[in-house]
Order: structure tokens, then C-alpha cells, then sequence
């Protein structure tokens, strides 16, 4: 039970006013009122004012007025604003009992929008020929937080990770360990995904300048490895799962995990694209070029825009025509080919399995389902599109196929100096095939250093796992906060000083909050009892902090339907500012009015319990102490 009973309620009152005042049928919304004018305000009268030819202000007059019989629910107040609007005023005793008791509930904050739909997130899916960067951590944590938010509005939610290992940038890294001589060791200290990226991935586009013939040869490699027995397919197999086993420490240092790995040569070689192929043939949705710049290739005719190459004219798939067969069998257009095998257990337990073509005692796994949510940047927006309406083409069912797409993060010329890199005072862009990029583990790392050193400056008390658990906490934290806290179609830049204030719009602001409330029910040192004297709750900063509580589900609810993961970020910040205003003004263990003293402790138990569920759905863990 939550802010959405008072909703409920005064929604079921005014449908039955509406019929009274024969009102014809309207769409009125109920939302929290600003500050100052109730609690609760709906715009009936201005929709009802033309048919019945009154000015607002009337309206709203006679709603309230016919409200009155209706008082002595959750409603202790209604009236009509000049404006037109009517806005109604809460029981606030009433209120406070049933939101603070009900964040003791299992229940509390669940909206069960999914009733049980299957839905697959799928997120991360970075090249394995490199380490993770800043800019892919944006897609780590988007794709996490909407799934743990599906999850938790009861959807049976599967996560996806889908690795290119047939690809060009694979194909790279294979000419640097085969042609030009790279150990297939990295110097100590440096991870194999990192040692990957900066020196074979680089070192090799770069010859590729100098010496043409490399091009050749790197054609060479993307046809061997789509033959699943070739010597270099092998081999490939082997460096790229050296490569994904370090991505994936990094994605569990940030707090996601998956159900399946995708792996593309298993699609690859799964005979998927050439049955897609030909059913786009038949429905002329391809065509072949027999001149110009794409003589030879079969293209994606393209109205306004350049036709998209499909195949190439040496007969080498592009990998729009990997994602086109992928995109089918996730949402079950085609039979599913593959088997299903443990990859590894994850660090949170949950067992990762992956694809493969070699039946195997295992039992069989799906992961097809109606709705596919795909999270990637949107500079391939484009070609989501393409691969959204080809795929629409093949089947009339109500299947879906959505590209959540997201703006770039650069860092602050500040942050980048710290790690290493010039920008003449310019924010960083970063780019893998130039090697100008910072890597996801370096900005976690020195997170975590300004977070051990300002940690042991508060409290010189802290020591060995109680110091690293904190670290963790708020360096794991600050980042995800960051990620999210903007819109998706904002371009972000990453300050690490910043993003570590304990004021303003921060993850170490929202955590400190929680540590406060903490530290507060310690020093009280007894259980709060909950058939409290909530009447007592009457300053507006502890009427405005249970109220914030109560709107955690709206909040739920919202980001759900609208895969916004910011809504949540937000909705935490909110409750952080009302739990500040609340301790800077309310003396909560001075006084003699036991019954006062309880009930405030049960407010701030329901606070700690309610930032704990939502800071858990944007994966971000609570410290006991800062």
C-alpha cells in the first residue's frame, strides 16, 4: 500500500461525481500536487468546462462540494483552486500509518505490470578484443537497471550478452598474434583484455597504413573464421574467451550479470542466415548489385539514405547480416538450432549458460520470448531500424523489437589528466581504434583509492575488510549513479571528483543519507514499535519524508513503462533530500514524548527500508558507514 490507495481512492469518488454532474465521459488525471497546493490535484473541470459551457473555476466548485460526503477516508480536505484545478488534502495520520507500515511489507513498491511475460534485455555485447571502457559502461548499467526494474514489476526477464567473436575487430587482433608477432602473453600486472586493446588491437590498425597487404590478409581471417574447423577459428576461440573472461570480472565489479552468452560463430555456423537469406530474396526485401560502388554485393535498399551492404561481393556477411538471423531467433521466428551448456557461475551465483552446436547432456534452455529490448548506443540507430522493420516483415504476430539506444560519455579534461591523457582542457572523446580510451577497471580503481583515502580521513577506525567493503560500495555506486542519473539521449561527462561530493546530485549523496538515518536508530538503541502514534508526524519535513516514501511504487511504475532507469535515480535523490531536510530540522532523540520519539523512528526505518529497494534496482549497494 502506498501514495497510490489515496490516488485510488479519490479517483473511484470523482468517476462516480462525474456520472452525477453528468459530466460526459472524460480521461481526468489524478497526480501529486506541487508544494503548497494538497496533495493530490485533477484537472476534470478543464475538460468538462466546454461541454458544459462553465468556466473552470465553477466546475471545480461544485466537484468539491460534492466531494464532501466522501471525507473521512484517506481525503481529509478538498477544494477548488482559481485556477480551475481541484486539489485534495490528505489524512496525514492516516497516510503516515498505512505508507510506513507498508514498507515492512514483502510487498512494498511491487507493481505487477509483467504478470509473468518472458522479455530478454540484452546489454554489454563489447568486441572481446578489448577491455571494457567508460563509454560501455553506460550500456552495462542501462541494461542492468532495466532489467532488474522489469524483474521487479513481474516480468520472467532473460539476460543476453552477445559477442562478436567472428568479426572484424576479432580479425584484428588475429593478424597482430599471428602476423606481426605479438606475445600472446601480456606484461605483468596488465589484464589480457586491457593488453589487447592498447598494444595488439592499435599497434595493428596502424600497420595496416603502412604495409596495405595486411588488409588482405585480415580478409583472409574473417573467411577462415566463419569455418568453424579452420585452424585460425580455433585459435580464435581461444583468445577471445581470454579476452571475455576478463570483460565479464569487469561487468561483475559493476554489479550486472547475464543468462546466456550469444556467441556469434555459433550463429554464424548455425545455417540461420542462409534460411533468413533466402525468405529475404522471396519477399524482395534485398537486392543484388550488378554495378557501381557496391557491384557484387546483395544491398538493403534504402529510401533517402545509402543502400546498407548485406553481403559482401568476396562473399563475406557484414554483421547487419549476423544481427538480422539473431534478432529472429531471439523473438522465435526461426527453430531454435543451438544447445545449451554452463559457461561459469557467476560471482552473485547465478550459472551463465551459453550457446553451442554440440549436443550435450545439459538440459535444454530457452530464451525466445515476444518482446526483445536491445541496448546499444545510438549511433547505430540506423541500424536497428533496418533490422526492426526487416524483422517486422517476417511475421504478423504481435512480436516486438526495441532498440533502447543512449548518447556517448566523454570525460572531464580534469578526470582525463588524472588517467593519463591530454585534452588541452577538452572534454575526452574516446575512440578503441586510436587507443584513446580509459578503461571501465582504471576509473573503478581510482574510484576506489579516493574513496579508501577520504573514508580513513572520517573515520581512522576503519581497517581491512570494513574499509575495501566501503570502497566497493561507494566507488560501485558512484559510477552506476552517474550513468543513469541523465537522460538517455544526453551525452554524458564523466567527472570523477564530482561524481564522489557528498552534496548535490550524487551516489555518495544519496548513500551518506542512508548512513544518516542509520546512525541515528543506532544511537536510539531500541526496536520501533509499529502500531505507533502517526498523528504525532505533523512537521512538513515528516509529513514531506513519509509522503516521498509513498510514491515510491508511482515511481516504479513509471520507469517501467517508460524503460527509464533515471526515473528511479531520480526518485532516490528525491527521497535523500526529504531524509536531509528531516535531519537538519527534526531533533529526532531530544525531547521526553516516547510516543513522538517511536513513531519518528519508524519513519526513519521505513526510509532506510524504502532507499534500500530502490538504490537495489539501480544496483547500487547501501554502507553501513561513510
Amino acid at each position: 500500500m502506498s501514495f497510490r490507495v489515496l490516488l485510488d481512492e479519490i479517483n473511484g469518488n470523482i468517476t462516480k461525481i462525474v456520472n452525477d454532474l453528468r459530466i460526459p465521459q472524460t480521461d481526468f488525471v489524478l497526480e501529486p500536487a506541487k508544494e503548497g497546493f494538497g496533495d493530490v490535484t485533477c484537472n476534470v473541470a478543464f475538460l468538462a468546462a466546454k461541454h458544459l459551457k462553465k468556466r473552470p473555476f465553477e466546475i471545480a466548485q461544485s466537484v468539491a462540494e460534492k466531494y464532501l460526503p466522501y471525507l473521512g477516508g484517506l481525503v481529509s480536505k478538498v477544494e477548488a483552486h482559481p485556477s480551475g484545478y481541484v486539489n485534495f488534502f490528505a489524512d496525514n495520520a492516516r497516510l503516515s500509518k498505512m505508507i510506513i507500515n507498508a514498507t515492512q511489507t514483502e510487498s512494498f513498491g511491487k507493481v505487477d505490470i509483467g504478470e509473468n511475460a518472458r522479455i530478454v534485455v540484452e546489454h554489454t555485447s563489447v568486441n572481446p578484443n578489448k577491455a571494457l571502457h567508460i563509454g560501455h559502461v553506460r550500456n552495462v548499467v542501462i541494461g542492468d537497471t532495466v532489467a532488474r526494474i522489469l524483474a521487479h514489476v513481474g516480468y520472467d526477464v532473460k539476460v543476453l550478452n552477445y559477442v562478436d567473436d567472428s568479426g572484424l575487430q576479432v580479425a584484428d587482433i588475429l593478424v597482430g598474434f599471428r602476423n606481426l608477432g605479438f606475445s600472446e602473453s601480456p606484461p605483468a600486472g596488465q589484464k589480457f583484455d586491457q593488453y589487447c586493446g592498447d598494444v595488439v588491437y592499435v599497434k595493428t590498425t596502424e600497420k595496416y597504413e603502412s604495409e596495405p597487404s595486411l588488409q588482405e590478409t585480415r580478409n583472409n581471417v574473417l573467411k577462415d573464421l566463419e569455418d568453424g574447423n579452420s585452424e585460425i577459428a580455433k585459435f580464435a576461440k581461444v583468445i577471445t574467451r581470454r579476452v571475455l573472461e576478463e570483460q565479464l570480472k569487469t561487468c561483475w565489479r559493476l554489479g550486472a550479470s547475464y543468462d546466456c552468452i550469444n556467441f556469434e560463430s555459433e550463429i554464424v555456423r548455425s545455417k540461420l542466415w542462409p534460411q533468413i537469406f533466402e525468405k529475404l530474396k522471396e519477399m524482395n526485401l534485398i537486392k543484388f548489385e550488378k554495378e557501381g560502388k557496391n557491384a557484387g554485393c546483395w544491398v538493403i535498399p534504402s529510401e533517402g539514405e545509402e543502400d546498407k551492404v548485406l553481403v559482401r561481393s568476396n562473399g563475406t556477411a557484414t554483421y547487419i547480416a549476423k544481427d538480422i538471423p539473431y534478432a529472429a531467433w531471439k523473438l522465435g521466428l526461426v527453430e531454435d538450432p543451438f544447445y545449451y551448456k554452463k559457461y561459469v557461475q557467476q560471482e552473485n551465483g547465478r550459472i551463465l549458460w551459453q550457446t553451442t552446436l554440440e549436443e550435450n547432456g545439459e538440459q535444454r534452455q530457452s530464451f525466445v520470448t515476444d518482446k526483445v529490448i536491445t541496448v546499444i548506443d545510438s549511433r547505430q540507430a540506423r541500424l536497428q531500424n533496418i533490422i526492426t522493420k526487416l524483422i517486422s516483415k517476417f511475421s504478423t504476430s504481435a512480436k516486438s523489437y526495441i532498440h533502447l539506444g543512449y548518447e556517448s560519455v566523454t570525460l572531464s579534461s580534469e578526470t582525463a589528466g588524472m588517467l593519463g591523457m591530454d585534452t588541452q582542457g577538452k572534454s575526452a572523446q574516446m575512440s578503441g581504434r586510436k587507443g584513446l580510451y580509459v578503461t571501465a577497471d582504471s576509473v573503478l580503481d581510482m574510484l576506489e583509492a579516493k574513496v579508501t583515502e577520504e573514508t580513513k580521513k572520517r573515520n581512522p577506525d576503519f581497517t581491512g575488510d570494513l574499509l575495501r567493503d566501503t570502497a566497493r560500495k561507494v566507488s560501485m555506486g558512484t559510477l552506476r549513479y552517474e550513468m543513469i542519473k541523465q537522460d538517455l539521449d544526453k551525452m554524458i561527462t564523466f567527472d570523477l571528483t564530482k561524481s564522489l561530493s557528498l552534496e548535490g546530485d550524487t551516489a555518495s549523496y544519496v548513500q551518506y543519507s542512508y548512513v544518516r538515518a542509520l546512525r541515528i536508530l543506532e544511537k536510539a538503541n531500541k526496536k520501533p514499535n509499529f502500531d505507533a502514534s502517526y498523528e504525532l508526524l505533523t512537521d512538513e519535513r515528516e509529513l514531506g519524508l513519509v509522503k516521498t516514501i509513498g510514491k515510491f511504487d508511482l515511481s516504479v511504475r513509471d520507469a517501467a513503462n517508460n524503460l527509464s532507469p533515471k526515473v528511479i535515480a531520480r526518485y532516490c535523490y528525491s527521497l535523500a533530500v526529504a531524509l536531509n531536510a528531516f535531519y537538519e530540522h527534526v531533533r529526532v532523540l531530544d525531547g521526553n514524548d516516547e510516543s513522538l520519539l517511536n513513531a519518528r523512528l519508524c519513519l526513519l526505518v521505513a526510509f532506510k527500508s524504502c532507499l534500500e529497494r530502490g538504490l537495489h534496482l539501480v544496483g547500487i549497494d547501501v554502507p553501513e558507514r561513510m
